[in-house]
């Protein structure tokens, strides 16, 4: 069941007059700068979540969406640190190309977000179709070396982009631990 945050009111999707699809993608990570890597029901595949946005929607509010949708998340529980500048587009495959309305690809909007409630919020089956099965956290380049080929063009300009972001969450992390290690040995020596 979708909640009241999650309005459908138009499941229509965008297609724009080239035949590109808009969507949107998810990028999430935790404090420690790890990627959310999500295992396509379906089929062997990992990838980030997405999905194509509705008529009525603006890209925040279908990535919104899709977060609730695919993996559980509600707003309040995470931190939207970043969106791409720009769209990125791919092309599908000619196997994958749909007819009706005709969809060569995806022109999408990325967004960086970051876990900020426990990960036993993750649910797959917010929908009655999940599309995803398992999830991992991983390395931030990782996802290059094992999304689908038709992808790693606009994984590898999302990567790009949100790098600097994701790599100050990372100092910030070894910061507070480094902090909290110097509290404990100090506590530790004066208790002494």
């Amino acid at each position: 069941m979708i909640s009241s945050a999650h309005p459908i009111e138009d499941k229509t999707t965008l297609i724009d007059s080239r035949g590109f699809r808009f969507n949107v993608g998810i990028v999430l990570c935790n404090r420690r700068g790890r990627l959310f890597w999500a295992k396509r029901i379906a089929s062997d595949g990992w990838q980030f979540p997405q999905g194509g946005m509705h008529k009525t929607e603006t890209p925040r509010q279908a990535m919104f969406r899709e977060l609730y949708e695919e993996i559980g998340l509600e707003p309040d529980q995470v931190e939207v640190l970043q969106a791409t500048q720009h769209w990125l587009y791919y092309t599908l495959p000619s196997r994958y190309l749909r007819q009706r309305p005709t969809c060569i690809g995806q022109r999408q909007k990325w967004y960086l977000l970051r876990l900020q409630a426990s990960e036993s919020h993750v649910q797959f089956d917010k929908t009655s179709k999940p599309e995803f099965g398992d999830y991992k956290w991983v390395d931030y380049w990782h996802p290059l070396d094992s999304v689908v080929y038709f992808k790693q063009g606009v994984y590898h300009q999302v990567l790009n982009e949100f790098s600097s972001a994701v790599e100050k969450l990372r100092w910030k992390s070894e910061k507070r631990k480094t902090y909290f290690k110097k509290q404990h040995a100090q506590e530790n020596h004066n208790s002494n």
